[in-house]
């Protein structure tokens, strides 16, 4: 069933060679900050956690919990000294562990001190790009027809899934985690396959989270359900899952669960954003964001983001370190969106 849904193709970690001031700063965040401006940055740290020792542990739950405790611990340890700068500096910021980053809003000023310090890589750009295709051009989202189709869609039958179906193999005990605008769970063709939804009551904790904090359109912010804000997650959650049991046969994996994370404003992704998303993938927490388990992460990721230059993403290091943490969690990682430019993802 992996392979009815798609493969990925993965590049080698880019190397991170820093030479001096200028050579860490993306020319990205040049231009944000040029004129005295503030910009949202990504500051990556030197010291990347080693979780290759995954690939070795053979219980999946075991595997996950390695990957999430030398993670975290790894980040906390090494993050201690620029948080504490940043701290006395009354700068706020937001701390990860999927790569070892923290994302700020500084000036140049500020910048160019973060950039000296040994600890500190690189710093990009946290800048917002829109690239997912409006629901008018895409037919999708609230403005869509709802018209049922009455036999499995075009693209199921291209790909032969109703071929492996009849194998037996409809991805019944896949768990797949949706990373998009969000997903209208009540969607017919979408509910019974929610994780949280047990067919009388929904349950969103460790099946849902949020990574958009202020806007989120017709959604909100900080939802406490699944909400699709633009609709292209609904439609690309479909793709995976989609079935109604009446002939809506829109998904390649019909038997299996989802869950999701919100990783776009209305369209909109940041590099804070998607990297959010992954983290509540490795490691699902409640509707507070505590209590991680990472006993409950999916199987399968199906993500839409892109990561252009525009976008913080100019030596990949940030996207590929977190797809290969991701992937050593033992989550395959696959993306239905635009190809990410750099060539880290093969993407359909």
């Amino acid at each position: 069933m992996l392979l009815a849904i798609g493969g990925v193709a993965l590049s080698s970690v880019a190397g991170i060679k820093p030479r001096g001031i200028d050579g860490k700063i993306a020319s990205q965040v040049l231009a944000d900050i040029a004129g005295g401006r503030n910009a949202s940055v990504v500051i990556l740290l030197a010291d990347q956690a080693d979780v290759s020792a995954a690939y070795g542990i053979k219980d999946q739950d075991a595997r996950g919990w390695f990957v999430y405790n030398t993670l975290t611990q790894h980040a906390a340890r090494t993050q201690a000294g620029l948080r504490a700068f940043l701290d006395a500096q009354g700068i706020s910021y937001q701390s990860f562990w999927a790569a070892n980053m923290i994302v700020a809003t500084a000036a140049r000023p500020l910048v160019e001190s973060l950039a000296s310090r040994a600890d500190v890589a690189r710093i990009d750009s946290n800048n917002p790009t829109r690239w997912v295709e409006p629901p008018e051009v895409a037919n999708f989202g609230r403005g869509a027809s709802l018209t049922a189709p009455n036999t499995a869609e075009w693209g199921v039958l291209n790909v032969n899934a109703p071929s492996v179906w009849a194998m037996g193999f409809t991805g019944t005990g896949i768990v797949i985690g949706a990373l998009d605008t969000g997903v209208r769970w009540t969607h017919n063709a979408l509910k019974s396959k929610y994780r949280g939804w047990d067919g009388v009551t929904a349950d969103h904790n460790y099946n849902w989270h949020d990574a958009i904090h202020s806007g989120g359109g017709p959604c909100g912010a900080d939802t406490l359900e699944p909400c699709d804000d633009l609709g292209h997650g609904t439609h690309t959650a479909g793709t995976t899952v989609g079935d109604d049991g009446s002939g809506n046969q829109i998904g390649v994996a019909p038997g299996a669960k989802w869950i999701s994370c919100r990783n776009m404003d209305e369209g909109n992704g940041t590099p804070a954003t998607y990297t959010e998303c992954f983290q509540f993938m490795i490691a699902p927490t409640d509707l507070t964001g505590s209590n991680a388990n990472p006993g409950l992460r999916p199987h399968v990721l199906n993500n839409s983001w892109e990561c252009p230059e525009s976008e913080g993403c100019v030596t990949r290091a940030e996207l590929e370190t977190i797809v290969n943490n991701t992937q050593a969690a033992g989550i395959f990682v696959r993306s239905l969106g635009r190809q990410l430019r750099a060539g880290l993802l093969e993407c359909g």
